[in-house]
């Protein structure tokens, strides 16, 4: 599925390349595809997790409403956060997109979620069930500040981040 309506990176890095006031941030180009759905936006939720899923499965699990979730994973290659089953949660739950920093597991199932799923790499450890973890955080990810109700677009040439949507 894809969302003609969507701005283009490149387009609202165009416009808004002069504005020296950290509202546009663009996430740094080291994150892979891994969802059926390559373009996707919407305002952002956050989980801030290390190497434990529980929040993520439990935002997956809950009403998406076209929202993507941005998940500050501390940028960890041991443990993937979202695997296929969660990803098809996303998918059936509404969800716009799912962003980790970190790793993502069952990529053939997750190849096949209409939903938009960007993640560093793939890893098949499973996590921990700590039950640990903050949502609704300001999180950096790869460097970047992400806040709850930012607004995150995303296509095939990168991320970016904003403070309201942009056009």
């Amino acid at each position: 599925m894809t969302i003609p309506s969507l701005p283009a990176t490149c387009d609202l890095c165009d416009t808004h390349k002069n504005d020296s006031s950290g509202s546009l941030r663009v996430l740094p180009p080291v994150f892979r595809d891994f969802g059926a759905v390559h373009r996707f936006a919407g305002p952002v939720v956050t989980v801030k997790c290390h190497e434990d899923n529980s929040l993520v499965k439990a935002m997956v699990d809950s009403p998406g409403e076209g929202r993507v979730l941005v998940v500050d994973g501390g940028a960890s290659l041991r443990r993937a956060l979202l695997g296929g089953n969660l990803g098809a949660a996303a998918a059936r739950n509404g969800w716009a997109g799912v962003v980790i920093d970190g790793c993502v597991r069952d990529v053939a199932e997750l190849a096949a979620c209409q939903v938009g799923i960007r993640a560093l790499a793939s890893m098949p450890m499973p996590t921990e069930k700590r039950n640990e973890g903050q949502r609704d955080v300001p999180v950096q990810v790869q460097g970047v500040w992400v806040r709850p109700g930012d607004w995150l677009c995303a296509d095939e040439d990168g991320m970016v981040v904003a403070d309201r949507p942009l056009a």
